[in-house]
């Protein structure tokens, strides 16, 4: 039997596994995807225990993205851009980190906006500035959008993070900004795309909101990564304000089908694995 799995904490509310196992269920593959609750002074160990022979690897979500890295045997050069990872593939124990984050949120967009996604022409706001932030960012540079800010509450977590974004940001405007000041509402009021990085809404009961819905024009797009709930605060304010919205759970399964490739060599069984996350 082999195993891969989900590090991160939190990791109950996951929904990886329905999707995973299902795939190697169909793959005809003696596996089983788990999820591996993580407290942060097990990481290392957590990490290390990947290299057994009966591992294929794991996922890797908030927020370890970024902290793993310093474990791992080599990085592919793109979450090496990136500077996080969110899938390790064992390689006969040597640990190799990826970033599927970043091809499967673009996936996920492309796929909600249809015919007219062209970033060149699209001004995008990012919430948060961690490992997800990271892969998002990345990719909407490279493909060349319009005007890209990124919002958190930390001024000098958003500067370190616009910094390693301008060595990536060619053609593109970049800029940072603290939540709650001008800048911030200046972004949001000419966004097209807002997308929330951060775990706010995650928990059961958590009703914050890291932004003031009516500040955004209704023609914008709303994303949470977050999937569970399929509609968090941000996105249940954001659809009565007018605007249309996206949760995380497509890039979910556009980031696991990369994933699941890399762990087998096989294709993935995509309709399966969407069925398994009951999208239609």
């Amino acid at each position: 039997m082999k195993y891969a799995g989900l590090i991160g904490h939190p990791v109950a509310h996951s929904l990886s596994p329905r999707m995973h196992n299902a795939a190697f269920d169909s793959l005809g593959i003696k596996a089983r995807y788990l999820l591996w609750e993580t407290c942060g002074d097990k990481l290392e160990e957590s990490v290390q225990s990947l290299r057994a022979p009966e591992m294929f690897g794991a996922n890797v979500t908030i927020p370890y993205k970024e902290a793993v890295l310093r474990w791992l045997d080599e990085v592919d050069a793109q979450a090496a851009r990136i500077g996080a990872v969110n899938t390790i593939v064992n390689r006969g124990g040597r640990l190799v980190g990826y970033n599927t984050d970043a091809p499967g949120f673009l996936r996920a967009l492309r796929e909600r906006i249809g015919p007219a996604f062209d970033l060149r022409q699209k001004r995008v706001v990012l919430l948060g500035n961690g490992g997800a932030a990271r892969g998002a960012a990345i990719a909407l540079l490279d493909s060349h959008v319009n005007a890209l800010t990124i919002l958190g509450r930390d001024h000098e977590h958003i500067e370190l993070l616009v910094a390693h974004l301008r060595q990536h940001s060619a053609g593109s405007q970049l800029h940072g900004a603290v939540l709650d000041t001008p800048q911030a509402g200046n972004a949001l009021a000419g966004a097209d795309i807002v997308v929330n990085t951060t775990s706010v809404g995650l928990k059961p009961g958590d009703e914050t909101r890291l932004l003031d819905v009516e500040a955004l024009p209704t023609s914008a797009l709303v994303m949470d990564m977050i999937f569970n709930p399929p509609l968090t605060p941000l996105l249940r304010a954001a659809q009565e304000h007018g605007c249309a919205v996206l949760n995380g759970l497509s890039m979910l399964l556009y980031q696991g089908t990369l994933a699941l490739e890399l762990w087998t060599g096989q294709p993935a069984p995509e309709q399966v694995m969407r069925a398994a996350l009951g999208l239609s």
